[in-house]
C-alpha cells in the first residue's frame, strides 16, 4: 500500500532509557532478595526451634526433629501469612491426630479402619478455610499411625508440642527479623507495565512510518504479553497489601494502596484500549478477510497522535506535573484535530476506515489519564 521510506525512531529520550535501565535492572533483581532472605529467616527459625526442642516438656523433648519442621511450616514471605499457614497447620495436626485416635479406638489398625480414616480424612481436608492445614490432616493421621506405634498419646503429645513449638517460632522470626514490605516491587510493576505501553504507542506509530507492510512486526504479537503483564501487576499490588498487614515496619514505611489500586485499574483500562489499537492495526495490515482500512492520507497524522499518547504515558514515570500536563493537551489536540478533519473531508476510499476506531481508543486512554492520572 504504501511507498514512504521508514522513519527513524526518536521516540525514546534519553530518560526513558535511564528509566528503562533502572527499571528492569530492578524487575531482575527482585525475585532474588526477597527469596534469599526468605531462605535467611527460615535458616534462622530452623536453627532456633531445634536449640529449644530439648526443652520442652515430657515426652515432646524426644521428638525435637518436629521443631524445625513447624518452622518450616511457618515461614512465608509475609507476617499475615505466616501466622494464617501457622494457625491452619496446627489445627490439620489436632484433626489429624484425632482421626489417628478415633482408628486406636476401633482396635488393631487393619486395611479397612485405616482407609476408611484416610478417607475421612480427605474430606476433613475440604472444610472451608482450613487452607494450607487440609494436607496435613491425613499426614498427621499417618505418622501417628506409623511412628506412634504402641505409644500414640507420647508421640502424638510431642509431635504437636514440638510443631507448635516451631510454628511460634516461625512467626516470631517472621515478625521481628525484617518483616518484609513488598512495596518497591509493587512500584516498579506498575511503572514496567506504563512504559510497556508507551512503547507499544510508539512502535506502532513507527509502524505507521514504514514502507507497509511493515518489516517490524513484533508489536502485533504483544497483546497477550500485555495483559499478562497487567495480570503480574494486579498480583504485586496484591502482594505489597498482604505484606503489610501485621507487620510493624509499615509504621516507619506508610504507603497508599489505595492509590496503587486506583493505578492498577486505570491500567487495566488503558491495557484493554492499547490492546484494541493492536488488535485493530494488525488486522487492518495483515488480515486479509478485514475489510477496514487506514487511508494513506492519514498516516502520519494517526502516527503523530499515537506517539503522542505514548509520550503521555511515559511522563507519568519521567516528568514534573506541569510537563505532563502540556503532553496531555499536545495529544489530545492531536486526536482532536484529526477526528475534525476526518469528519470534514470525504473519504478517498470506497473501503471502510479504521481510524475511527483507533481514535476512540487512544481518546478514551487520555480521559482516564487526565481524570485520574493513570
Amino acid at each position: 500500500m504504501r511507498t514512504t521510506p521508514e522513519a527513524t525512531d526518536t521516540r525514546h529520550p534519553p530518560p526513558f532509557r535511564r528509566l528503562w535501565r533502572s527499571v528492569s535492572g530492578g524487575v531482575v533483581s527482585a525475585p532474588l532478595w526477597p527469596r534469599l532472605q526468605l531462605a535467611l529467616k527460615a535458616a534462622l527459625a530452623a536453627g532456633l526451634a531445634f536449640f529449644i526442642a530439648p526443652f520442652m516438656p515430657g515426652s515432646a523433648a524426644d521428638y525435637p526433629y518436629y521443631a524445625p519442621l513447624g518452622a518450616l511450616v511457618a515461614m512465608y514471605e509475609n507476617v499475615s501469612g505466616s501466622l494464617r499457614q501457622g494457625v491452619q497447620t496446627l489445627v490439620g495436626l489436632a484433626l489429624g491426630i484425632g482421626l489417628a485416635f478415633m482408628l486406636f479406638s476401633l482396635g488393631e489398625p487393619t486395611p479397612v479402619t485405616v482407609a476408611i480414616v484416610m478417607g475421612l480424612g480427605v474430606i476433613l481436608a475440604g472444610l472451608p478455610r482450613i487452607g494450607s492445614g487440609s494436607d496435613w490432616i491425613p499426614t498427621a493421621a499417618l505418622l501417628v499411625l506409623l511412628v506412634g506405634g504402641h505409644n500414640p498419646d507420647e508421640f502424638s503429645f510431642g509431635y504437636l508440642v514440638q510443631m507448635g513449638t516451631g510454628v511460634t517460632v516461625g512467626i516470631l522470626v517472621n515478625l521481628l527479623v525484617f518483616p518484609p514490605l513488598h512495596f518497591k516491587a509493587a512500584a516498579l510493576s506498575i511503572a514496567e507495565l506504563r512504559l510497556a505501553l508507551a512503547r507499544q504507542l510508539w512502535d506502532m506509530s513507527k509502524a505507521l512510518n514504514e514502507n507497509w507492510p511493515p518489516e517490524h512486526e513484533d508489536w502485533s504479537r504483544r497483546s497477550d504479553a500485555l495483559a499478562a503483564s497487567a495480570r503480574s501487576v494486579r498480583l504485586a499490588v496484591e502482594k505489597a497489601d498482604a505484606s503489610r498487614r501485621a507487620n510493624p515496619r509499615r509504621r516507619l514505611h506508610p504507603r497508599d494502596m489505595e492509590l496503587d489500586y486506583r493505578n492498577l485499574r486505570d491500567l487495566e483500562r488503558v491495557t484493554f484500549h492499547v490492546q484494541d489499537v493492536t488488535q485493530v492495526l494488525s488486522d487492518v495490515i495483515w488480515a486479509e478477510d478485514t475489510p477496514f482500512v487506514v487511508p494513506d492520507e492519514y498516516f502520519a497524522q494517526l502516527a503523530e497522535a499515537m506517539s503522542a499518547v505514548g509520550d503521555v504515558l511515559h511522563s507519568i514515570e519521567e516528568e514534573s506535573t506541569e510537563r505532563q500536563l502540556e503532553l496531555v493537551e499536545t495529544a489530545d489536540a492531536a486526536v482532536k484535530d484529526l477526528t475534525r478533519r476526518i469528519g470534514a473531508e470525504e473519504a478517498a476510499t470506497d473501503a471502510p476506515s479504521a481510524v475511527e476506531s483507533i481514535l476512540l481508543s487512544l481518546h478514551r486512554v487520555l480521559r482516564i489519564v487526565k481524570t485520574t492520572g493513570a
